[in-house]
């Protein structure tokens, strides 16, 4: 009886959570982009979480020029659905009404070479690749067993060889890239003037200003504060509430 009620319940969330999506729409399609926010966040705020519903939040706070819940409701569906080439295009849309244009310093060195490579694919695609590579390895191993040529053997051997390879390297791909995304803490500013300090404590210095929309990177938390890195390697001190982290 337990079970039914559960299932019946969990039926009944994803319906609401459907119909909410659909009104969501109606709006978005009316151009009521506040209507349409409210029936968006009324699923992110029940603990559902969807890349359309992320994205479609980005288009309407896109259309109301708030450019801070923007970029980071876009940052959100990204992590979502990282391959999603519409989402990466409006993305780099809603930074463009961001004021702080900030520099990317290339990274040079082993690790740059390293994270370029694994970078160009999600870790879940990674796994996916693996898993390609475990069955070309045992359609070789089938053949290799039931060969009876020398040669078709040896060239059954060496392909085996090859597919570890590939599975032993798209594994780890995987769990580089993993822990690599699992290491970062990216935030969005969302007040319209951020002082960052040299210091942890309001009294110290500016060290410079920030604005609403910039993608900042968590480095470590004292009190209410948050040491913050740019994608230049300029580091400082912002208040926690100036801040949104995107996971």
């Amino acid at each position: 009886m337990k079970k039914i009620l559960f299932l019946l319940l969990f039926l009944s969330q994803i319906s609401w959570a459907q119909t909410a999506f659909e009104q969501g729409n109606q709006y978005y399609q009316k151009e009521n982009y506040q209507a349409a926010i409210s029936s968006f966040e009324s699923i992110t705020n029940s603990g559902k979480q969807s890349a359309e519903v992320y994205f479609n939040l980005g288009n309407c706070y896109y259309k109301l020029h708030k450019v801070a819940p923007a970029v980071y409701n876009y940052e959100k569906a990204l992590l979502l659905s990282p391959n999603d080439t519409e989402i990466k295009t409006n993305l780099e849309f809603a930074r463009k009404m961001a004021i702080d244009d900030i520099k990317v310093i290339p990274k040079v060195g082993f690790s740059k070479l390293l994270s370029d490579f694994t970078s160009n694919y999600y870790y879940d695609t990674w796994a996916w690749i693996a898993v390609g590579f475990a069955f070309l390895f045992l359609l070789f191993f089938v053949g290799y067993y039931f060969s009876h040529k020398t040669l078709l053997k040896r060239i059954f051997f060496f392909g085996m060889f090859l597919w570890i390879l590939g599975i032993c390297l798209s594994a780890a791909s995987g769990f580089y890239e993993k822990n690599r995304m699992d290491s970062e803490k990216p935030a969005i500013v969302f007040a319209e003037i951020a002082s960052v300090k040299s210091e942890p404590k309001a009294t110290s210095a500016d060290a410079f200003v920030l604005h609403e929309g910039t993608k900042v990177y968590i480095l470590e938390s004292i009190a209410n504060w948050k040491k913050v890195e740019l994608t230049d390697e300029t580091t400082g001190w912002i208040e926690e509430s100036a801040i949104k982290e995107i996971k």
